[in-house]
């Protein structure tokens, strides 16, 4: 019973982390339109005013939303594992009959995970800028994406140095990549290499 009760907890965890992304994706996109403010961009202009083709006070709700956003994504995503990482130690996830998976949908896949390796899931990094026609951009990546994995770097320490280094060190090579969407777990492969912008893939991952 308290295997079964977990499982149903994480469940919910994960579909409320899924409708957090969803509404992160959403100001993302927002923010991030061309000739917009960005995240973090400046909303004065070159003298000093605030900017005129912008709703600076709609653009500070919209940046303060999504921070808070963030930190209950933290929150929830650090209750995730912490209920994954149970299951695991307790073998529960392969003792215990889980209910019926309805196809097509977030449920499937983390039972799906679950059923494979309960600890398989666990984002580490979510991807908060992408530039249109860089790398990243072109090989299928989208803002709000989730990096569950990325090449051989599945979380641990001093990620983002190890991102760029996997990055770095296999420019022209297709990197696989496992990330979630959505609450889906998806496949993907990039493929480091030059553009007319910066870096190698023309997105920024940010560490949750």
């Amino acid at each position: 019973m308290v295997g079964t009760n977990l499982k149903a907890e994480t469940t919910a965890l994960m579909e409320k982390r899924s409708l957090l992304e969803e509404q992160m994706s959403a100001i993302i996109s927002r923010l991030c339109v061309p000739g917009g403010p960005g995240l973090s961009g400046n909303l004065l202009d070159s003298e000093g005013f605030p900017r005129a083709d912008i709703d600076i006070a709609a653009v500070r709700l919209e940046r303060n939303n999504l921070a808070v956003l963030r930190n209950d994504h933290k929150d929830i995503t650090a209750k995730i594992d912490q209920n994954l990482q149970l299951l695991h130690s307790t073998r529960l996830a392969q003792d215990i009959s889980l209910p019926p998976k309805v196809s097509g949908t977030s449920q499937e896949n983390f039972y799906t995970a679950m059923d494979e390796d309960p600890v398989v899931g666990v984002p580490f990094a979510i991807v908060d800028e992408i530039a249109d026609g860089s790398p990243a951009s072109d090989d299928g990546l989208q803002l709000g994406d989730q990096i569950v994995k990325f090449s051989n770097v599945e979380g641990g320490e001093q990620l983002l140095a190890r991102l760029a280094s996997e990055a770095q060190s296999n420019q022209g090579c297709a990197l696989p990549l496992v990330i979630v969407r959505q609450g889906m777990f998806i496949n993907l492969a990039v493929t480091p290499r030059p553009w007319h912008g910066r870096g190698l893939l023309g997105c920024h991952f940010r560490i949750l």
